[in-house]
């Protein structure tokens, strides 16, 4: 009966949804590309633990998912505006990784642990929040909830073999990637803008 129940949850799950909301994710909160950046903390004596950051990421974009309705609801703004707005956001960020141009500056949260910077806004940050508010016009709530989980997944695991992959990455693989995220991030972002401009025109 658990299996029949098990078989019957995951068939109702969109996995299309679930991988093109993934390699979206990922794209924006970008483990391997934050390698340096980890690596950079860790020399200044900030104890890094990839459990701890990937449960601290995935629980505040848990509550954001939930709560942004919520908050677009008090504010009294569709949806759809939001997506336009935010997919201009992540077309930004796309840029950002593309051309190695600076739009978004952070403050220096210093060595204050796992919460903050790494969890907060590193990867569970701005662009995050943004891109998963957006994507709730086209793509489903469990759809949405297992592509974070999958994240959360490879984090912990990149997180977890920091020291293994910059053995095995120079920073020219390490640029590589970030460019190749960076267009698919950008595609992403013009989809989102089209898609919900036709909405916002035809409502």
């Amino acid at each position: 009966m658990l299996f029949a129940n098990l078989q019957t949850f995951f068939g109702t799950i969109d996995w299309w949804q679930v991988i093109s909301a993934f390699v979206f994710l990922i794209a924006i909160i970008d483990p391997v590309g934050n390698i340096p950046i980890t690596i950079a903390m860790e020399k200044k004596g900030t104890t890094i633990h990839p459990a701890r950051v990937s449960l601290f990421s995935l629980g505040i974009l848990m509550v954001f998912l939930m709560g942004g309705d919520i908050v677009m609801k008090i504010f009294g703004i569709r949806i759809e505006y939001f997506a336009v707005a935010g997919g201009f956001v992540i077309f930004l960020m796309g840029l950002e990784m593309l051309l190695d141009v600076v739009f978004f500056h952070s403050p220096d949260f210093g060595d204050s642990g796992d919460l903050v910077p790494l969890a907060f806004p590193m990867y569970a940050g701005p662009g995050a929040f943004t891109a998963l508010l957006s994507l709730t016009v086209d793509y489903s709530m469990i759809s949405l909830l297992c592509a974070i989980i999958l994240c959360m997944l490879v984090l912990w695991a990149v997180l977890a073999g920091t020291h293994w992959l910059t053995k095995y990455l120079n920073p020219i693989s390490l640029y590589i990637i970030r460019k190749f995220f960076g267009v698919i991030v950008l595609a992403i972002a013009v989809q989102l803008m089209f898609a919900n401009l036709v909405k916002v025109f035809c409502a």
